[in-house]
C-alpha cells in the first residue's frame, strides 16, 4: 500500500529580494529559488537516506540535480511563482524494503513525470514506514512546457503508484475515503484535531433530532441553531456558509429524519421526561462568562447601546481564543463559528483601535474624517507638484518636484490604509455585536438547560 501526493514549491520572495539586492551574490545560485534549492536539500538529506543507494535522478544527474533544473528554467525563461513540486509515496510499515522502496519510487516517478521533466527521487530512511520523496521540475526540458498540476494529475500519480505496487504484489488503499471528492481537506482538518463545519452540524443535527417531533419543528429547531432548511433540497445553510450541505452526505436521509420524527412523536410523554444531553456538552459559556466579569451588557441593538468598539472585537477574539484552547468548549452559533477563520484579521483591527485611541464609534467616525482630511490635503500637495512637473523652470526644479511628488505618493499609502480599516471596522462592528448578540442567546438557553437538569 502506498499514500502518494505531491505539492507546489514556491519562490522565497525575501531571498530572491535579497538576491536582486546584493551584487556579491550575483553569481552564487543558492540565494535564487530557496525554496526548490530547500527542496531538493532535505530530499538528500544524510541523516535520512543512504547516499550511496537511494538518491537518484530522472533526466537529471543525482549530485547536480539542482543547477540542471534551474538551467531548464533560464533557457525557457520560465522562472515564476512556483519553482518545484514536492511530492511523496509513503509505504505501510513493514510491507517493502529501502531497496523495493527505491525501486518502485524510480519507476512511479518515471512514468508520471519521466518523458518531460526532470525528478529527484529518494528514499528516506528516518520514519518507521519507508517513504520516497520526488522533487519536480515544473519546467518540461523538452519544449519549456509548464506542468499544471490539476486535480487529474493527483488521481493519476495514485493510479500510477497502485499499478505499480500490484506489480510488486503489494497491497493498495481501495476506495480510500481521503481520496474521494472533498475529503482531502476534511482529512487533515481531523488530524489537526479540529471540526469541520459538515462535524458541527452533524452534532447540531442529532442535538434538534433528539427531542423534534414533526418536520416543521425540525426545521424550527435548526432555524433557532441559525441554520436555514431546504426541504425540497433536504439541504442546510448558515448564512455565511458559501454552499448548502445536503443532509443525506452527513448519513440524514429524509427517510432516517422523518422515521426519527415519528418515532418522538409516539414516544412524546417519555421524551418530555427524559434527560437529554445535547452532543456538544458544553462545560462552559465563554461569551455570558466574560460579558459578567466586565459587567458589559448586550441585551439593546447596536443602534441604541453604548458600544464600545474596542470591547467588542476583545470579546470576539477573547471566546474564539478560549474555544480553540479548551476542547470541551464549543461556540454554539455557526456564524460565529465562521468568523474564527478571520482571527488574524479581527486581532489586527484591534491592534489598530489600540494604537490609534480608538474606543467607541464616534472615535472611530472622528479618525475616520481625519484620515479623509488628511488624504485631501495631500492629494492637493500632490497635484500642486504635477503641475509644476508639467511646466518646468528648469529640468533641475523638475527633477525636485518629481522627488518631492514620490515623498507624498508615499504618505498617501499609509494614510489610505488607515481609512480603509477605520471604515471597515465600522462597517463590520454592527454585525459583530449581532453575532455575539445570537452566540449570548444560544449561551442562555443551554445553561437554563443545564441549570434544569441540576447541572
Amino acid at each position: 500500500m502506498a499514500v502518494t501526493g505531491f505539492w507546489p514549491v514556491f519562490k522565497n520572495l525575501k531571498a530572491t529580494l535579497d538576491y536582486a539586492d546584493n551584487p556579491d551574490k550575483t553569481t552564487a545560485p543558492e540565494y535564487l529559488d530557496e525554496d526548490l534549492y530547500a527542496a531538493l536539500r532535505y530530499a538528500e538529506n544524510d541523516d535520512k537516506t543512504d547516499r550511496q543507494v537511494f538518491v537518484g535522478g530522472i533526466n537529471c544527474s543525482a549530485q547536480n540535480a539542482y543547477a540542471e533544473m534551474i538551467a531548464v528554467q533560464r533557457r525557457f525563461g520560465l522562472r515564476g511563482k512556483v519553482v518545484g513540486y514536492h511530492g511523496i509515496q509513503s509505504f505501510r510499515e513493514g510491507e517493502v524494503t529501502p531497496d523495493q522502496a527505491f525501486a518502485i519510487g524510480k519507476e512511479t516517478a518515471r512514468r508520471m513525470w519521466g518523458d518531460r521533466y526532470q525528478v529527484l527521487v529518494t528514499v528516506h530512511l528516518n520514519t518507521d514506514n519507508v517513504h520516497c520523496h520526488f522533487v519536480v521540475n515544473p519546467v518540461s526540458f523538452k519544449d519549456g512546457a509548464k506542468f499544471k498540476n490539476k486535480i487529474g494529475d493527483h488521481k493519476e500519480l495514485r493510479k500510477i503508484s497502485d499499478e505499480i505496487c500490484r506489480e510488486h504484489e503489494l497491497s493498495v488503499l481501495e476506495n480510500s475515503a481521503f481520496y474521494s471528492k472533498g475529503k482531502k481537506k476534511e482529512y487533515w482538518v481531523h488530524k489537526a484535531g479540529k471540526k469541520t463545519h459538515r462535524d458541527y452540524l452533524r452534532e447540531d443535527v442529532e442535538y434538534c433530532l433528539s427531542f423534534a417531533t414533526s418536520p416543521r419543528e425540525f426545521e424550527s429547531q435548526l432555524f433557532a441553531l441559525g441554520y436555514a432548511l431546504d426541504p425540497v433540497r433536504f439541504s442546510v445553510k448558515a448564512k455565511h456558509w458559501e454552499r448548502a450541505v445536503r443532509l443525506s452526505s452527513i448519513g440524514f436521509s429524509k427517510d432516517r429524519v422523518n422515521a426519527q420524527l415519528r418515532q418522538n412523536a409516539e414516544n412524546r410523554y417519555r421524551l418530555f421526561t427524559l434527560e437529554y444531553r445535547p452532543p456538544y456538552k458544553p462545560k462552559k459559556f465563554p461569551l455570558e462568562d466574560e460579558l459578567r466579569n466586565l459587567g458589559f451588557s448586550i441585551e439593546h441593538s447596536y443602534d441604541t447601546a453604548t458600544v464600545f468598539v474596542d470591547t467588542l472585537f476583545y470579546f470576539i477574539i477573547t471566546v474564539i481564543q478560549i474555544v480553540a484552547e479548551l476542547a470541551d468548549v464549543m461556540l454554539l452559533s455557526p456564524d460565529l463559528r465562521a468568523a474564527e477563520k478571520d482571527l488574524k484579521e479581527l486581532v489586527a483591527d484591534y491592534h489598530f483601535l489600540e494604537k490609534h485611541g480608538i474606543h467607541t464609534t464616534a472615535d472611530l467616525q472622528a479618525n475616520i474624517e481625519r484620515s479623509k482630511s488628511e488624504l485631501s490635503a495631500l492629494e492637493r500637495e500632490r497635484s500642486g507638484f504635477s503641475n509644476r512637473i508639467r511646466r518646468p523652470k528648469s529640468p533641475e526644479e523638475q527633477a525636485q518636484n518629481k522627488e518631492r511628488r514620490k515623498a507624498v505618493s508615499k504618505q498617501m499609502k499609509p494614510a489610505r490604509e488607515r481609512l480603509r480599516r477605520a471604515e471597515q471596522i465600522l462597517e463590520k462592528s454592527p454585525h459583530l455585536y449581532e453575532l455575539l448578540k445570537q452566540e449570548h442567546k444560544l449561551e442562555k438557553k443551554a445553561r437554563a438547560r443545564y441549570k434544569e437538569r441540576g447541572r
